[in-house]
């Protein structure tokens, strides 16, 4: 009986068939290096594959993802990321992508005890409880949903909060930022900020510039 992996392996052997019938040169084309528009900072969740949902081909989407996408500003290795994309790759864009029905999210809704992710889901936390009244009359389902977005647009904040973002800006280089959220049961991406591409904008999803007290 063959197992997993096995399985794995011969669709890999498939996929590189059926990538070489339709271009005899994709693969050495895509040896030759890597020249993204976008750097992706979402979700692990093994459902929601960002090339698949965009319909991007290799080398169009540089990738970061982290349990429920977050913008941690002393976690080097997003920072890592996040400089080689705006410095050396000239990225235009960084999307953050969260997704309804994200574990991460819903595991901060709670009081249950997980382990270690409860240390990274404590950001998520903080927001609930920022935005309780805003969240407190709605039912689970909606608040769960209205507390994926409000993840997404704090991230974006924190993302443009970066050194990175805000040297990048200073002198008058890309990229914009952008929230989306991913919908698992229709497959749609809704865009839960306008693009964001300075100081300015990047004060229309603060909440403290905003006046918004937990409402």
């Amino acid at each position: 009986m063959k197992n997993d992996l096995s399985t794995l392996l011969e669709n890999n052997q498939q996929w590189v068939a059926e990538k070489l019938k339709l271009d005899p040169k994709f693969f050495i084309k895509g040896s030759q290096g890597q020249h993204p528009k976008y750097l992706w900072i979402g979700c692990s969740d093994s459902r929601v594959p960002p090339d698949e949902i965009t319909k991007t081909s290799p080398g169009e989407i540089f990738v970061h993802r982290n349990i429920a996408n977050l913008i941690v500003q002393t976690d080097m290795n997003m920072l890592s990321v996040l400089q080689y994309a705006v410095e050396v790759l000239k990225v235009e864009h960084v999307i953050v992508c969260g997704h309804y029905g994200c574990g991460g999210v819903n595991a901060a809704m709670g009081t249950h005890q997980y382990g270690l992710i409860d240390n990274w889901i404590r950001q998520i936390k903080d927001t609930q409880n920022y935005y309780w009244q805003q969240l407190a009359d709605l039912d689970e389902a909606a608040r769960f949903d209205r507390l994926v977005e409000l993840n997404v647009i704090e991230q974006v904040y924190n993302l443009g909060k970066t050194n990175i973002v805000q040297n990048a800006w200073k002198e008058g280089n890309c990229p914009s930022l952008h929230g989306w959220v991913y919908d698992l049961k229709t497959g749609h991406i809704k865009q839960q900020t306008s693009s964001i591409n300075d100081e300015e904008t990047l004060k229309e999803v603060c909440k403290f510039e905003m006046g918004v007290i937990g409402r």
